[in-house]
């Protein structure tokens, strides 16, 4: 193994290198998107609050892309502005990097394994439709069209939730929580595909599924050029958004697409750069022109001998972590804060995600154990379970897209408001209350262990 000093050495170092390296440790800490995203929430709502002209102004400000005659709004129903950017162009880049996680999971991480992934993805059942039951229950009946808002859970809160319990929590939990959150996200985009998609446009989502078919036909047959699947996937965005099914399909459908096998063989990159290295050594002096042969095969192969998912998904992390989420948010989280505003609807999504998830992936997991289906994974008690559905209602992101779908008609600006403010409230507590359970349930569960351990 390499020691971390010898791959330092390789490179050069700058005066700019002492200023950005410890920015860059600090983008790797799994709880600064999540404290990033907090801090936009609020900067959001003072601005909404505190100037909501200048907030509803700014991202109402018309967005179109012209060329030699053609744009962008003349092919859309509507005039887009920064808001219609940001909810359908830049999210759809958040869903590619979703798809793209729960590709690695399907084909090398927990959901491999169908039966080590059965109580996640049960407990993930469990937690969206206890929460849609409540909602549809408390809710008016003239703002039933909700029901999918407290489904979700927020991937970014919830892994920063867990890194601030630190070793609280059993590593157990942690991994099962992570895939509830990643088969909460597969679920949520079904439901916006089934729920919330406008008047369908048949033959545009043909051309949709044609485009995504070249796309999987020219990685079977090795086209390794991103330039070209680049192109392929802004064509097959603008036919999911003129198919008036919602563009979020088209990144995961893009994510799930994406290789998770490298294009060159572990074994055979390790043994061309023992190799190379054995040619080197052997000649006094390379001409230039073989020089650049080697090394530009030595780069190529070293890019290609990492999964072109596993490089996606790591060079898309920052961008969408720390630029897009945020975004979404500044650009989501705006409400105001009447009195009038806080109604049905309100409650409704509250009591969904703080109660509704807690209870949902509580029961199913139990039904699950209990009939044999799954286990319970290893160090995680009932207890600390419930704990970690109380986690589950964290909804923040998913919730948020999902309730600027459903309450997207002009009429209903106050359930959309409401609804907003629903979320809020309950990620809110649900992070709080699970936080300070899980600590308690974990501190008593360690000082068990420590007498246990003393007799």
């Amino acid at each position: 193994m390499i020691e971390d000093n010898a791959v330092k050495d390789v490179f050069p170092t700058g005066p700019i290198d002492r200023f950005v390296a410890p920015i860059q440790r600090f983008l790797k800490v799994e709880t600064t998107s999540g404290v990033v995203l907090i801090a936009v929430t609020i900067i959001s709502l003072l601005w909404a609050n505190l100037s909501n002209s200048t907030y509803t102004a700014v991202w109402e400000t018309p967005f179109d892309i012209s060329f030699a005659g053609w744009s962008l709004s003349s092919c859309l129903s509507h005039t887009p502005n920064l808001h219609w950017l940001v909810n359908d162009a830049l999210m759809t880049i958040f869903f590619f990097s979703v798809g793209l996680e729960v590709k690695g999971e399907m084909v090398h991480g927990e959901l491999h394994d169908i039966k080590a992934a059965s109580l996640p993805i049960l407990a993930a059942l469990g937690g969206m439709i206890f929460p849609a039951i409540i909602y549809s229950i408390l809710t008016p009946p003239e703002a039933s069209h909700g029901w999918g808002i407290p489904m979700a859970t927020d991937i970014a809160f919830v892994v920063g939730c867990m890194a601030l319990l630190g070793s609280k929590i059993p590593h157990g939990l942690r991994v099962m929580i992570l895939t509830l959150a990643i088969a909460d996200d597969i679920g949520s985009i079904i439901v916006v595909a089934l729920g919330y998609s406008g008047n369908i446009n048949w033959f545009a989502l043909g051309l949709a599924f044609a485009l995504l078919a070249l796309t999987w036909l020219s990685f079977r047959t090795g086209i390794r050029n991103l330039f070209i699947h680049g192109v392929l996937a802004v064509l097959i965005w603008f036919a999911f958004v003129q198919s008036g099914v919602h563009a979020a399909l088209a990144g995961v459908a893009l994510g799930l697409l994406t290789p998770v096998a490298p294009w060159v063989d572990r074994s055979k990159l390790d043994n061309l750069i023992v190799r190379v290295g054995a040619f080197i050594n052997s000649e006094k002096r390379l001409d230039k022109n073989i020089r650049y042969e080697i090394y530009n095969t030595l780069q190529k192969s070293s890019r290609e001998g990492i999964s072109l998912q596993d490089r996606l998904n790591d060079e898309l992390h920052p961008w969408v972590s720390y630029v897009i989420m945020p975004l979404f948010a500044l650009a989501n989280a705006g409400v105001l804060l009447h009195l009038d505003s806080f109604n049905g609807v309100t409650s409704s999504v509250a009591i969904g995600l703080i109660v509704g998830k807690p209870i949902g992936v509580f029961v199913f997991s139990l039904i699950a154990v209990k009939c044999g289906i799954s286990r319970l994974p290893t160090g995680v008690t009932w207890k600390v379970l419930l704990g970690g559905g109380m986690l589950a209602g964290i909804g923040f992101t998913m919730s948020l897209f999902v309730a600027g779908l459903a309450f997207a008609d002009p009429a209903h600006e106050m359930f959309l408001a409401s609804s907003k403010i629903g979320i809020l409230l309950g990620s809110i507590l649900s992070a709080i209350i699970g936080t300070l359970f899980i600590s308690f349930a974990g501190v008593k569960k360690t000082e068990g262990l420590e007498k246990t351990e003393s007799l």
